[in-house]
């Protein structure tokens, strides 16, 4: 009898332990593993680290990526991959830098600039939906545009003079704390777009999009509707990244924020964010910003060359492409041998 009852129990200890498990092979726990071991790591390796305000300012190095980091996890999670993000910003940092030459005042710039981030991310939803191209290729076309008008204007000449009060928005700290505005804006951002994908009707369809759009359509989900709101989406934040780096470097050069979309993209997948589409959720994204961030920064104080971090780098994204599928076999046997237990 009492055997019996021995035996009668333990299936259920396994059961309880198998949703642990499941937990701890989600991608994002091996993430926030690693950003554990990252800062393990560096705490020992040099004792200037963990310094509070090195911390916060090492920030300004990945905030501007991290904003356009958000909006991208829902175009690719939708199917649409966006690669004309660096030359948005390029664009809007040409239109502000006219109007700061001009004479135009803080307020008129960063209004202008987000008109100018919105309007070439309408321009690339607009095109990818009403004429049936793939987005990918439709930015592969814009980003030479974009970057193509910002060069055939200044050439080898850069705008210099902004107001003072533009410094603000890229160089700025809240009053009386060694927080930057970046930090504060990004997180206030990282918030909406949370709520967005995971809270709202909205995101539902962005997933559902992304897994099945010819499905999603004959549901009567206005798809291109959706995927110009991504794509809008995008525009508009990669000016607001475009203008806290043009304040923050305090000048316009046509060369701005080159090779971004790659650095972007990256920490997307990085993040969990499956390439094919109809998978991943932000959290592993900001996860990912900040572990790529303070690795970085870690191999920066230890005088590691340029193309080390690189190296580093391109590891990492190996491991988000590989991992995910592996561990996704693992939940799968867990839960096959479930099933048989029970």
């Amino acid at each position: 009898m009492k055997r019996n009852l021995a035996m009668q129990k333990e299936p259920a200890r396994q059961t309880g332990t198998r949703p642990a498990l499941s937990l701890l092979l989600r991608w994002e726990a091996i993430l926030l593993a690693m950003f554990i071991a990252v800062i393990a790591a560096n705490s020992f390796l040099t004792p200037y680290f963990l310094d509070a305000r090195n911390l916060l300012d090492n920030t300004f190095n990945f905030t501007e990526k991290a904003i356009i980091a958000l909006p991208l996890t829902l175009g690719i999670i939708l199917g649409d991959i966006d690669i004309s993000v660096a030359g948005i910003i390029a664009l809007v940092s040409l239109v502000m830098g006219a109007g700061s030459a001009a004479g135009a005042g803080s307020a008129f710039l960063v209004a202008t600039g987000l008109a100018t981030g919105l309007a070439a991310g309408l321009l690339n939803g607009l095109l990818a939906t009403r004429f049936g191209i793939p987005h990918i290729a439709v930015t592969i076309g814009s980003m030479s545009l974009y970057r193509g008008i910002a060069y055939a204007v200044l050439g080898d000449k850069a705008f210099t003079k902004y107001p003072k009060s533009f410094a603000y928005f890229g160089q700025g700290y809240i009053p009386g704390t060694p927080i930057p505005f970046e930090l504060v804006l990004f997180a206030a951002l990282a918030v909406i777009f949370g709520i967005l994908l995971h809270r709202t009707t909205f995101g539902r369809k962005v997933y559902a999009i992304g897994n099945n759009a010819v499905g999603t359509r004959f549901s009567g989900v206005a798809v291109n509707r959706i995927r110009l709101t991504v794509s809008c989406l995008v525009g508009l934040m990669s000016a607001v990244a475009g203008i806290l780096l043009t304040s923050r470097i305090g000048s316009t050069r046509p060369n701005i924020a080159s090779g971004w979309e790659l650095e972007v993209i990256t920490t997307v997948v990085l993040g969990g964010v499956a390439i094919t589409g109809g998978r991943g959720n932000l959290a592993g994204v900001i996860i990912g910003i900040f572990l790529l961030g303070f690795l970085k920064f870690g191999m920066g104080l230890l005088n590691v060359p340029g193309n080390v971090m690189n190296i580093a780098s391109g590891l990492l994204l190996f491991l988000a492409i590989l991992l995910p599928g592996w561990v996704q076999r693992l939940q799968e046997r867990s839960r096959l041998s479930r099933a048989r237990a029970l």
